[in-house]
């Protein structure tokens, strides 16, 4: 069974944004094992500088690694410049995934102010959602259900119409 990593920069707040992650994640207890790891969030001023910035992601960047640099492990970034792939197409490389030898599939969603350039650099694929701006609660659990709907494609469910 193939692991998925959800690494995060931030919590989820709200008790209905983590109710809605709660529930992709028992739906995708069936199909993989999941991880959602919640990274702290550098702390920043009100009007950061680049410099502050840069180190913000640099020092995040740094507590992804000790996923991306797992052994047998596909990294995805997940950033706005990245490329859009329909559902069909996220279940097709899921599944390439798995038959290519990978153990794990890593989900990379930064903070507000991205991902820093190395970890996009070693991503295997830049990933994005849409041209649009989600907040990041949001995109957790639109990046959930994408998965499970991707693992609903290849077990051809009625799940996906």
């Amino acid at each position: 069974m193939i692991r998925i990593n959800l690494i995060t920069v931030g919590k989820l707040k709200e008790k209905y944004w983590r109710d809605a992650a709660a529930e992709y994640s028992k739906r995708l207890g069936a199909f993989c094992k999941l991880e959602i790891v919640e990274l702290n969030e550098s702390r920043l001023s009100d009007n950061p500088s680049e410099k502050e910035i840069a180190a913000a992601l640099e020092n995040e960047a740094k507590a992804m690694k000790s996923y991306t640099d797992i052994k047998g492990a596909y990294n995805i970034a997940m950033c706005i410049e990245g490329k859009q792939l329909s559902s069909e197409k996220l279940s097709k490389k899921l599944s390439e995934c798995g038959l290519n030898g990978f153990s794990t599939v890593n989900f990379l969603i930064g903070s507000s102010f991205g991902i820093a350039p190395e970890i996009k650099a070693k991503a295997d694929l830049r990933l994005s959602m849409s041209e649009m701006t989600f907040p990041h609660q949001l995109a957790r659990i639109m990046l959930l259900e994408q998965v499970y709907r991707a693992f609903q494609i290849s077990a051809n469910t009625r799940y996906h119409k």
